[in-house]
């Protein structure tokens, strides 16, 4: 039976789904499982490389800080030896911190080296390529409806004759100056 019931009246209230804390299933057997669109789906994130690929240094950060970055090195420089990839990571003042964010920087460019166009960063790239493509696209689709509301308005407004004179300027080439023609 259920482990959560420990009365007979339990086990029926959760036989009949009126329990008010039924037990949870595990997500292989939930009636409803967790479906992404295929186009989110991203590998993995890279995994650093073992400790014995990387020679690790510390040194004295550079740029603002004053004093502190003067004295404390807490900046972190690996170098991956089998392919030569250096990574510095200053981004914080914690030196595991800085670590932390050297060996997931330096992860990121190996899986760039080795799986190319095919790596998670690529993959991401593209993913937000396509996104500011379909958004210029839509702006583009927009302003050019607008155009043509426009220009089909400004020419049902010349088929109508026009009662009033009005004063407009002709553009002339920039060494000339602008001259007011009466349209009448």
């Amino acid at each position: 039976m259920y482990k959560h019931a420990s009365t007979p009246i339990k086990t029926l209230l959760l036989l009949l789904g009126t329990h008010p804390h039924p037990p949870k299933l595990p997500s292989s057997l939930s009636p409803r499982p967790e479906i992404r669109p295929k186009s989110t789906l991203l590998p993995p994130r890279p995994k650093p490389p073992p400790d014995s690929e990387i020679e690790e240094s510390y040194l004295r950060g550079s740029g603002p800080g004053g004093q502190k970055i003067n004295k404390t090195s807490s900046a972190v420089q690996l170098i991956h030896i089998p392919t030569g990839l250096v990574v510095k990571s200053q981004a914080t003042r914690s030196r595991s911190q800085n670590r932390t964010i050297a060996r997931r920087l330096l992860a990121e460019k190996i899986d760039n080296l080795r799986n190319g166009d095919e790596s998670r960063a690529a993959i991401v790239g593209l993913q937000k390529k396509k996104r500011a493509d379909s958004a210029a696209k839509k702006s583009r689709r927009k302003h050019r409806k607008l155009q043509e509301q426009q220009s089909s308005s400004t020419s049902d407004s010349l088929d109508k004759p026009s009662t009033t004179t009005k004063k407009t300027r002709r553009l002339l080439p920039l060494h000339c100056t602008s001259v007011p023609v009466y349209n009448g």
